[in-house]
């Protein structure tokens, strides 16, 4: 059986109808709005230029534009969520790296509260559940005991010509099936569905509680070449349902020279490192690391930032609709990176 989390503060759910009205004070009074779908809420992130967190910031030092225009904040609070976290780990990069992040989910566990769940994805060239939702504790031990057996690819250095090459027998350099051509010198394209899983997870997520801060958790090189949904078709789905992206980014993604071209494309290839774009966009941040000691460390680096966060809250002037809207926070500070998601696309009204 798995441990029983410590009980958490009462916490009053999300009825339907309008944002408060009273002071902007605490996080519980977010689950006393009645929410509407013009109601926004805006997790920031704010740091210092060494990379610290900033606290002790006050509604009045914030200005939230949506579409260039200014908005009046209705709700406002610097209390620490409880977090849904989907955890999904890139099984296709090398088996290197897979075993390398294998001996680092002790320090995994131990990053998330007693009050977060979790739920555990793999992928490579398809997707699958390991876990569903739920509570830190033996549970959650156990599964990822279990992934440690995950192996990854042995591809390494893609085998370019002679007997074993991707063209078939030569003679010369010369296919024998088909004299006089080329030999075919591309290497094998490597599928790594990377958007698919996104998509999974944040599916998933869209059905946890309110109450909770969702996050999507990769480990991951970033690569994506064969999804059957782009990146604009995810990337709808997470704004829509409030969801943030954090990435370890490994291997060769986490190489300083490399990560100047992380956000490259490459035709008929995929997504080089699609990792940074989720993250922008939904206001997270990827942690770049090669070693197990400073992976372990950016586990607990990643899920406090995700779980002390300003949040705030606002109702926009746009009528419904399915269109994006932009949003820009800015901070009446200098000196400090402020990090929050740069639109949403409003959901339906709920019939």
């Amino acid at each position: 059986m798995d441990e029983a989390p410590p009980p958490m503060p009462p916490v009053k759910t999300v009825p339907p109808g309008s944002v408060p009205s009273r002071d902007m004070n605490s996080r519980d009074d977010l689950y006393k709005i009645k929410t509407q779908v013009n109601f926004v809420l805006v997790p920031v992130m704010v740091k210092d230029s060494a990379g610290h967190m900033v606290d002790g910031l006050l509604p009045g030092d914030f200005t939230v534009l949506e579409d260039g225009k200014k908005q009046e904040l209705k709700f406002f609070t610097s209390d620490p969520f409880p977090l849904s976290a989907a955890v999904i780990l890139d099984v296709g990069m090398p088996d290197s790296a897979v075993q390398k992040i294998n001996q680092t989910y002790t320090a995994l566990s131990e990053a998330f509260s007693p009050y977060d769940e979790v739920s555990l994805y793999t992928y490579s060239s398809t997707v699958s559940q390991v876990s569903d939702f739920s509570s830190v504790g033996r549970h959650l031990t156990s599964v990822l005991n279990q992934m440690k057996l995950e192996r990854g690819s042995n591809n390494g250095v893609p085998i370019m010509n002679g007997p074993l090459g991707p063209q078939g027998p030569t003679v010369n350099g010369v296919p024998v099936e088909r004299p006089g051509a080329q030999p075919n010198i591309a290497p094998p394209k490597d599928v790594r569905v990377l958007n698919d899983a996104i998509l999974r997870a944040a599916l998933d997520l869209g059905k946890r509680d309110r109450a909770r801060r969702k996050i999507i958790f990769i480990i991951s090189d970033g690569r994506e070449y064969g999804s059957k949904v782009s990146y604009s078709d995810v990337q709808k789905v997470l704004l829509s349902r409030e969801i943030t992206v954090y990435g370890i980014s490994v291997e060769s993604s986490a190489i300083p020279i490399y990560s100047k071209i992380e956000k490259l494309r490459l035709p008929h290839y995929g997504y080089s490192d699609i990792l940074p774009k989720y993250a922008a966009a939904t206001g997270g941040e990827v942690f770049t690391e090669l070693n197990r000691d400073n992976i372990e460390v950016a586990y607990a680096r990643a899920t406090g930032d995700a779980r002390n966060q300003y949040t705030l809250g606002y109702t926009t002037r746009a009528t419904p609709s399915s269109a994006y809207r932009d949003i820009e926070v800015k901070v009446a500070r200098s000196g400090l990176k402020v990090k929050a998601k740069t639109g949403y696309y409003p959901l339906p009204a709920v019939q």
